[in-house]
């Protein structure tokens, strides 16, 4: 018999649940929207953030990595999110993983550093609309207003009683990436799209 996992295109943690998050971004009627944005790349990157490497990094990646703590730059298709004092992550279009990984280690030379493709560890879910704070205010302890937590900032937290990575998207209207661990994606889009029922 045949082998075809193989051969078999990729599934996405939340490929089961695009319909009903379609459906929901449908009947809020612009309130919200919700997507799963599957297969992006995830670099994890350590190194010193004063050393040589980092600089060489930002080069050849066209962006400095962010020194701020729990700030996002991003420059193209790329977004480094600030982790810790040596530690970041590196999103980028599907598939580009490898070649990321390549440049960074090509860039840094001698100096140390770390880099840890991560991609299929977790899933990036969009939550958007104008009451996407509200929605996620529901089960986030952090403080979502604005003023607290612009666009352009992100931070490793809890929603609803799951580990993501919160991310305030500084694009105009672009909302809010959940970054979930794929163990979890499915409780969590479960607990968003009943807490989206309020908007419905």
């Amino acid at each position: 018999m045949a082998d075809t996992a193989l051969n078999a295109p990729p599934r996405s943690p939340l490929s089961h649940a695009a319909d009903r998050l379609a459906a929901a971004t449908h009947a809020s009627g612009g309130a919200i929207r919700l997507a799963e944005l599957p297969f992006l790349a995830q670099l994890n990157i350590r190194l010193d953030a004063k050393g040589a490497a980092a600089d060489a990094v930002g080069l050849t990646l066209g962006l400095q990595l962010p020194l701020e703590p729990n700030t996002v730059v991003r420059a193209g298709e790329l977004t480094a999110l600030w982790l810790g004092p040596d530690e970041w992550l590196l999103v980028g279009p599907p598939g580009t993983q490898r070649d990321l990984e390549g440049r960074i280690r090509e860039a840094a030379g001698d100096e140390p550093v770390s880099v840890t493709d991560v991609s299929a560890q977790r899933t990036t879910l969009l939550v958007a609309g104008s009451s996407a704070r509200d929605l996620l205010a529901h089960g986030c302890a952090l403080d979502l207003h604005p003023r607290s937590f612009a666009p352009g900032r992100c931070a490793q937290t809890t929603l609803g009683r799951t580990q993501v990575v919160l991310v305030a998207r500084d694009e105009p209207r672009a909302g809010f990436w959940v970054l979930v661990r794929s163990s979890f994606a499915g409780y969590l889009t479960d607990w968003i799209l009943d807490a989206a029922t309020e908007y419905v």
